[in-house]
């Protein structure tokens, strides 16, 4: 059935006259109204492709009267009629955003965090607390056939342009575009990179992807495993040839260090930011319990030009000799440490013409001893210069750090009023439960950040900072150190059990450090917020009109203790571990008190803080309570209320709904195993609605409106369930 809005016919009335017009109106209409493609102004070959992008798409007409509207374009809407209009990105006439912080208010999605703010946020309220419940699923994408294996921890987030929504999928981190509105494939595109691939540090689907377009050609870009930027034609997935080497740059060549083409460190699990013609790309590593060595490749930051590949700048996150920050690592230890790279999402202000990187810590998670000194730019938030990549500020979270705090997720860019007046602000969250606000053109802190004295620990040859930053507000988000005040409380004989528990280990505020594991104890330091967060990846989301910021953080607490490395395991003195009873008791051992948590719950929550006042408005429990809470035999008799669940959670944020799905499964009372999609009200915290998924949500939820639609997407997975996408809508 074709739909044409009443306006349409009136704007169909003052058309150019010519012999395409009446095609044109006809079939061209059936899908979007007629102004927004009449704002456009293409070349001949530019509406030629378009055309061919809406024929493949589905559009109907013969070959006479595709001919026919192509010449009435390229006559009528080409360069030379061009005057006092706007260049557009897509066949649905969606304005090409201009420079700055642009949001999602043309019911798209195009980057990863929704805008290059990375706030998270849609405009869209078609659905609201009335319906969420009435939400009906509008078709479901599964992932498993996308590698040599199944893909059991699916974290992308799509992207929506136009009609298309693109997401990696599958083991083999395979690109697919999908119609967005039934979620058949279009096309599809992977990499086979064998060895390369196969002893990747970062491997599996990642995060995501990015999109670009000049106004006629679109593109996709992509990392591989394998550390690969790949460009495609975003209508058809063939590489671009212009690109690089035939459609691909390798990311382990001109980055200012040489490295094993097949067995290098380095990698990149999330998604490259595009910010005008510049592509951003960061680096991640092996996880850092176990180095194999104090010396690693250095996760240096480069920008590349969109259109060709050609490397423009890099960013040395551990300085050069010459460079500034190179005399805050002592011992020359400069020279030989790395990691130090940007795996999390990077965010740009391109009016201002600066991106901000999260960068983690160097190697080594929780023994620095290699590497004397505050080591700039380990766990900073570092400004650049978008052109250049040369630093414009930088603030540094954590000196020296030895807890694995890194800065795990995307600054978020914030507009703020603080003290009546507009403030350009960045708000980024922490695996610490801090969320750290700064004026994001000259880096100083919003409200005051005091260098606080940090505890000094006794690890042979370690180094350890004096002070350590922690901001006056707003309050913590979450619960960071370990106090005897957050333990496990439903019954005093648990609390007397965890009191036993928590003796044998050392336990003091945050930044307490960690310590040498002994059988005898301390077995090691329990500290909040390791390894995964407070917050992690998934980050938080932003409102700009209320300037609320909300984050999911999880409460959970973990030894962190130091034990010597096996033989011919790692060149450290000391690695993660915990001291052995004996020769078969694992390095690893969890910290719980009759199968259930030592902390008292929440186990997750979601928090809603004023930026104008760095103030919390409200904290609810998010996540069903967990089985093994629910049925615990310590338990039978109590009523517990919804205890929250921990896990890795994004959210998103509508105009009236702050929105997140659970982490792994519950039972429900018939018996049946999932998880929900939950909706709050923004504004007070209380529960607005809730769907159920067949498992938890492993990748952040997105939305955007097609056809008058709008859809809410989520990536779930979990043990024994491959990667699947959900979209929601509501029923017709």
């Amino acid at each position: 059935m074709t739909l044409v809005a009443s306006s349409g016919l009136t704007f169909c009335q003052q058309l150019p006259s010519g012999r395409g017009k009446e095609p044109f109106a006809r079939i061209c209409s059936s899908c979007h109204g007629l102004e927004v493609a009449t704002g456009i102004r293409r070349t001949r070959d530019g509406w030629a492709s378009t055309i061919n992008n809406m024929r493949a798409r589905g559009a109907s007409g013969g070959d006479e009267e595709f001919t026919r509207i192509l010449g009435y374009l390229a006559d009528n809407f080409g360069p030379a009629n061009s005057e006092n209009l706007k260049v557009t990105d897509d066949h649905v006439g969606i304005r090409r955003p201009q420079a700055g912080i642009q949001g999602t208010s043309g019911g798209e999605w195009r980057t990863y965090g929704g805008d290059l703010a990375n706030r998270r946020y849609s405009p869209l309220d078609q659905i609201n607390a009335s319906n969420f419940n009435q939400l009906q699923l509008a078709w479901r994408f599964k992932t498993d056939n996308f590698g040599p294996r199944p893909e059991y921890r699916f974290e992308s987030t799509p992207l929506m342009v136009g009609a298309t929504l693109y997401t990696t999928a599958g083991s083999r981190r395979t690109v697919v575009a999908l119609d967005a509105e039934s979620g058949e494939m279009l096309w599809m595109h992977n990499e086979h990179e064998g060895a390369r691939g196969e002893e990747a540090p970062r491997q599996l689907s990642g995060r995501g992807l990015a999109y670009w377009t000049d106004g006629s050609e679109e593109r996709i870009l992509y990392v591989t495993p394998g550390y690969r930027l790949i460009a495609l034609d975003a209508r058809t997935g063939v590489p671009i040839k212009t690109f690089g080497n035939a459609g691909v740059v390798d990311l382990k060549l001109n980055d200012d260090q040489e490295m094993d083409l097949v067995h290098s460190d380095i990698g990149l699990q999330s998604a490259p930011t595009v910010a005008g013609d510049t592509i951003i790309i960061g680096a991640a590593h092996s996880s850092g319990e176990v180095p194999k060595s104090r010396i690693n490749v250095k996760g240096y930051v480069r920008g590349f030009d969109v259109k060709t590949g050609k490397r423009l700048w890099i960013f040395h996150t551990i300085p050069l000799r010459e460079e500034f920050g190179y005399d805050t690592w002592e011992g020359n230890s400069a020279e030989y440490t790395g990691n130090t790279g940007v795996w999390s999402q990077i965010s740009v202000d391109e009016n201002l013409g600066m991106a901000y990187l999260p960068v983690e810590l160097p190697t080594g998670d929780y023994y620095g001893g290699y590497r004397p000194g505050n080591g700039l730019f380990g766990e900073s938030i570092v400004a650049i210069d978008l052109k250049t990549g040369q630093r414009r500020w930088h603030y540094q979270l954590v000196h020296h750090g030895i807890w694995d705090f890194d800065i795990p997720c995307a600054p978020v860019l914030v507009d703020i009023t603080i003290d009546g007046k507009p403030v350009k602000a960045l708000a980024q969250a922490t695996k610490q439960s801090i969320l750290y606000v700064f004026n994001r053109v000259t880096g100083e802190p919003i409200w005051p950040i005091v260098e606080r004295p940090a505890p000094k620990g006794d690890a042979p040859g370690e180094w350890y900072s004096p002070t350590q930053p922690v901001p006056t507000k707003p309050p913590f988000f979450g619960r960071n150190g370990s106090t005897t005040e957050e333990l496990i409380d439903f019954t005093p004989e648990l609390r007397a059990e965890a009191l036993q528990i928590m003796s044998k280990y050392k336990v003091g505020p945050i930044f307490t450090p960690p310590v040498v594991s002994k059988v005898d104890g301390p077995l090691g330091t329990l500290v909040m917020g390791y390894p995964n967060g407070g917050a992690n990846w998934a980050g938080g989301s932003y409102d700009p009109e209320t300037h609320v910021f909300y984050v999911f953080s999880q409460g959970t607490i973990n030894n962190l203790g130091l034990v010597p490395p096996d033989p011919g395991e790692s060149d450290m003195r000391y690695v993660a571990g915990t001291a052995a009873v004996s020769s078969d008791a694992p390095r690893y051992r969890g910290v719980t008190v009759q199968g259930l948590p030592l902390l008292r719950p929440p186990y997750g929550h979601i928090t809603a803080i004023d930026l104008d006042r760095g103030e919390i408005l409200w904290q609810v429990a998010h996540g069903e309570t967990p089985d093994e809470v629910r049925n615990s035999p310590a338990l039978k008799g109590l009523d517990i209320p919804r205890t929250g669940r921990p896990g890795i959670i994004g959210v998103l944020t509508t105009k009236t709904l702050v929105i997140a799905g659970e982490a792994g499964t519950f039972t429900n009372t018939a018996g049946k195993r999932g998880a929900l999609l939950r909706a709050y009200d923004k504004a007070t915290g209380k529960d607005a609605g809730a769907v159920y998924m067949p498992m938890g949500q492993t990748g952040s939820p997105m939305t955007y409106l097609l056809k008058g639609k709008q859809y809410i997407v989520v990536a779930v997975s979990g043990q024994g369930y491959p990667g699947e996408l959900l979209a929601f809508t509501l029923p017709d």
